[in-house]
């Protein structure tokens, strides 16, 4: 593995996302262990879309407009679903004692769900690992193999460390109850924003 694969992963996922997003949400809400949840939900959710890089589904994909549309239908409804119930909850981004705690299962699952309906990253990925897989290797799909699994790890890394630093000014957004209603507005119309884009995203 390269170093320039590393600098231009890490790029890519520090550039936020719905992950990120969710991750920060759920950092805020309900602490460091609930965003670090999320990031490991937000990293399984990547490794459908490696496997289909790896396979070629993700060929099939750019090759299907339709296959491609209805996934990003898919994708789009869901993050409408997320800002509807961020805008519409005040659960969830409150701070206070008496909120309800979601479970470690649905945290987890939220965040799968959200990278597995995203089209884009099987065919991001399709794009992007065969460039640092050298001309000669022997084994081609071992390498890509290896630099999807350092990508997942990167993943996980980064999502902790935005999850541990929403964590870390929970108690001074606690003091202020107009940023949370702020904060849960601009969670939600971002949310909202990302699958409006993807609804309407094309090949």
């Amino acid at each position: 593995m390269s170093l320039d694969y590393l600098v231009t992963a890490l790029v890519i996922i520090l550039l936020p996302g719905t992950g990120v997003l969710y991750t920060l949400a759920l950092g805020l809400s309900q602490g460091w262990r609930a965003s670090a949840l999320a990031a490991f939900g937000c990293t399984l959710g990547i490794l459908p879309h490696l496997a289909a890089a790896i396979v070629g589904l993700a060929a099939l994909l750019h090759a299907s407009a339709v296959a491609f549309q209805v996934l990003s239908y898919l994708g789009a409804a869901y993050l409408l679903y997320m800002a509807w119930s961020v805008w519409r909850d005040g659960s969830t981004l409150q701070l206070s004692g008496e909120q309800q705690r979601l479970r470690p299962a649905r945290i987890i699952l939220k965040g799968v769900v959200l990278n597995i309906l995203n089209p884009k990253l099987s065919l991001f990925f399709l794009a992007f690992l065969p460039q640092f897989v050298p001309p000669a290797a022997e084994w081609p799909i071992a390498t890509m193999t290896e630099l999807s699994f350092w990508f997942m790890a990167l993943t996980f890394l980064v999502f902790l460390g935005y999850g541990a630093c929403a964590s870390a000014v929970r108690s001074q957004v606690a003091r202020r109850p107009v940023t949370l209603i702020w904060l849960r507005r601009g969670f939600a119309l971002a949310f909202a924003g990302l699958g409006l884009k993807l609804a309407f995203s094309r090949l």
